[in-house]
C-alpha cells in the first residue's frame, strides 16, 4: 500500500467543504491514515515549499497557505500518488477535468483547493514534514 500527502488549502476550508472533499478520498479507496487541522505558521509554510523559493510565486503561496487553517492527511491506498492526483485534477481549475476536486472547489491556479505529493519520494518527506510515525494508523 501506497501512502501519500494531501493538504486541504485554505480557500477550501474558509468554504467549508472539507468533509465533501475527504468523501471524495474515502469513496475511492483512499483511506485516512492520519488526519490534522493545523494553522501553519510562516515558517513553517516557507520550509515546506522551500522548493519553490526561487520562484516568482513563492512569497504569495507562502502568504496564501498562513491565511486560514489547512487539513492535512496521511492518504493510502493502491497507487494512493496517482489516484490522489487523478482525484484533484490539473493545477489550472480551468484545466481541471469536471468532477475532480479542483474543477468543483478550486477559484483559480493560486487557490486551488489542494495540495499532493506528485511522487513517492516526495509522499514520504511531505508526510514526515506533518507526521510522526506515531501519528499514522
Amino acid at each position: 500500500m501506497e501512502q501519500t500527502l494531501s493538504i486541504i488549502k485554505p480557500d477550501a476550508t474558509k468554504k467549508m467543504v472539507i468533509g465533501k472533499i475527504i468523501d471524495r478520498f474515502e469513496t475511492n479507496g483512499l483511506r485516512i491514515a492520519a488526519i490534522k487541522k493545523i494553522q501553519l505558521s510562516e515558517s513553517d509554510a516557507k520550509a515546506f515549499y522551500s522548493v519553490h523559493k526561487e520562484r516568482p510565486f513563492y512569497n504569495d503561496l507562502v502568504k496564501f497557505m498562513i491565511s486560514a487553517p489547512v487539513v492535512v492527511m496521511v492518504l493510502e491506498g493502491q497507487d494512493a500518488v496517482k489516484k490522489n492526483r487523478d482525484l484533484m485534477g490539473a493545477t489550472n481549475p480551468k484545466e481541471a477535468q469536471k468532477g475532480t476536486i479542483r474543477a468543483d472547489f478550486a477559484e483559480n491556479i493560486d487557490a486551488n483547493a489542494v495540495h499532493g505529493s506528485d511522487s513517492l519520494e516526495n509522499a514520504k518527506n511531505e508526510i514526515g514534514f506533518f507526521f510522526s510515525k506515531k501519528e499514522i494508523c
